[in-house]
């Protein structure tokens, strides 16, 4: 069993339903780094081409490192900056392809370059490949594009219990870029 796994991913992958019910169904503490982020005041300003918040990853890390080490229980880190961080058990990466994907980020308003950057982001597996330069094998990627939120929980779950695995490098997205 797992004491620390992070949920990360493109931002509209799902991290954040899907954390909020497996945290429930798992009875488990859920930390949305994020939310942790903005709480301790680790915003170091704003990108001003791209428009989002510039977090201070070291300070990030070391919030994080000092919740696992005060922690007997299993505790989900959710948010798409939370593979940058030291500690995890198992990062598990949530991929959808990259058209669903742009209907999901439509749908939030992203402007159009914002919009462009994720969905290349995700067709490249950036995500991925940051979380396996740091984890290595502790990684795990699900694509998640054709399953219900309660599929996508119930394929963690049987994952954290070692009924299932995913490997890295499986899920392939890269034509989307050629399209």
């Amino acid at each position: 069993m797992y004491k620390t796994i992070f949920i990360t991913g493109t931002p509209c992958t799902g991290k954040t339903t899907v954390s909020e019910m497996l945290s429930s169904k798992l009875n488990c503490r859920l930390i949305k780094i994020n939310d942790l982020a903005l709480e301790n005041d680790f915003v170091l300003g704003i990108d001003e081409d791209k428009g989002y918040k510039v977090i201070d990853i070291p300070k990030l890390n070391e919030k994080v490192s000092e919740i696992i080490a005060d922690s007997d229980e299993l505790i989900i880190f959710e948010g798409h900056l939370a593979h940058l961080c030291d500690g995890a058990d198992k990062v598990i990466v949530l991929r959808v392809r990259p058209e669903i994907l742009r209907s999901r980020l439509e749908g939030r308003d992203y402007s159009e370059s914002k919009i462009r950057e994720n969905l290349e982001a995700e067709a490249m597996g950036v995500c991925t490949s940051e979380a396996f330069e740091i984890y290595g094998d502790d990684v795990s990627e699900i694509d998640v594009s054709d399953l219900t939120v309660d599929e996508i929980v119930c394929e963690i779950d049987n994952f954290i219990s070692g009924k299932k695995s995913f490997s890295v490098g499986e899920i392939d997205f890269m034509g989307w870029l050629i399209s």
